[in-house]
């Protein structure tokens, strides 16, 4: 089942379930997915939907930091809640090594040897880790191996 059906499934059965918190939440997805099909005039296949999710996440991460900051824990801890539903459509969180083991055969693969590699091994890298993990850590990581 294609992740936009899911969605709209889950957004059925909360409104079926009265829960107006989970279905608000499913409601702002299904929302900037149809934004982006509508400015792009394309349909969205599941990579693309993880991607719009991934940055939806990212958002959220962003803006509890910002409320914390500014003692506003109520705001937080909305957006922590968002968070939670936003993770339940992404794929399973893969762990640091497993992660550094796909940088590794990446490097490989593409022979980086400095910094300046890096476009290609996050060309390699990134279909295999979209909506599995967050790569801005990963280029972290992928900086650092390659000695930047």
């Amino acid at each position: 089942m294609s992740l936009k059906i899911r969605l709209t499934e889950d957004m059925k059965a909360a409104m079926k379930g009265g829960a107006k918190e989970q279905l608000a939440v499913i409601r702002l997805i299904l929302a900037a997915l149809k934004q982006r099909e509508v400015d792009e005039r394309i349909s969205l296949d599941d990579g693309q939907v993880l991607a719009v999710l991934e940055k939806m996440l990212k958002q959220r991460k962003d803006s509890v930091q910002q409320f914390e900051a500014a003692s506003r824990e109520d705001l937080a801890a909305q957006e922590r809640y968002e968070i939670g539903v936003i993770q339940a459509y992404l794929p399973a969180q893969l762990g640091e090594d497993e992660i550094n083991a796909l940088i590794e055969a990446a490097i490989s693969e593409s022979g980086a040897s400095t910094a300046r590699d890096m476009g290609k091994v996050v060309g390699l890298l990134k279909p295999k880790l979209q909506g599995r993990a967050d790569m801005g850590w990963v280029s972290g990581k992928i900086k650092e191996r390659l000695g930047g």
